[in-house]
């Protein structure tokens, strides 16, 4: 398996070294490099990417500030000279934090925490699991543990039977890596499991004794609840 990635960073000399080390990752396919982070965006949304390498003190625009204008992100791996950027770029749920300079031992193993990721996240949807990142660990949760899923602010709770995990994503990239045939969106904010559902009305569903409302824009989901529930 195979990683697909590119760089930003608006140091030229930064990318040289990041290309240099690519180059020595057997599984990593550098696609792009940049030195700026806005001319990266119309590549992003054109072409399928894994990883981004991305620099977090930039003139124009952050690393951080970055990843919070795309709309699907891909994995990311932060590369920056001033640690006390860490801290913000674990809670933006990055693989890894490289620290300027960094050498090639430290580059791969970033590396292999992300193809470690993905291949997790690969076997999932032929499986009957998936893997939820909470901090700075991937949990395996069972796709029949889940009751349902609601978004939390810059969060998704997934919501057990006898806990929650938060994971920091958003509604349209949870909904799509779970399996169709068992979870349904019924609101902008909520993902329920088909085969945890209690009772439905027209307005609402009730799973685990909690009623969540279904949405004006998702009132055509209730004939396909209703028939996956044999009513």
């Amino acid at each position: 398996m195979n990683i697909s990635a590119i760089a930003i960073d608006d140091e030229p000399r930064a990318l040289e070294v990041i290309e240099i080390h690519a180059q020595k990752v057997p599984f990593l396919e550098l696609k792009a490099t940049f030195t700026d982070a806005f001319e990266a965006i119309p590549y992003l949304q054109q072409n399928k990417i894994d990883l981004i390498f991305l620099d977090i003190k930039m003139p124009d625009i952050s690393g951080l500030e970055f990843v919070g204008i795309l709309q699907k992100s891909p994995m990311i791996i932060f590369t920056t000279a001033y640690s006390e950027y860490a801290v913000n770029g674990f809670e933006l749920d990055a693989v890894d934090y490289l620290l300027k300079p960094f050498s090639l031992v430290r580059f791969t193993k970033a590396c292999n925490k992300a193809l470690e990721i993905k291949t997790l996240k690969n076997g999932a949807t032929e499986q009957d699991f998936i893997f939820i990142k909470t901090g700075y660990e991937e949990e395996k949760v069972l796709f029949d543990d889940i009751l349902y899923i609601e978004a939390e602010g810059n969060y998704m709770a997934y919501v057990l039977a006898n806990r929650k995990l938060l994971c920091r994503q958003n509604i349209s990239d949870c909904i799509n890596q779970l399996p169709s045939n068992q979870f349904v969106r019924i609101h902008r904010s909520f993902i329920i499991a088909y085969n945890k559902v209690q009772k439905i009305t027209r307005q609402s569903v009730w799973v685990a004794g909690n009623e969540i409302s279904i949405g004006a824009s998702y009132e055509e989901k209730i004939p396909e609840i209703r028939q996956r529930l044999g009513l």
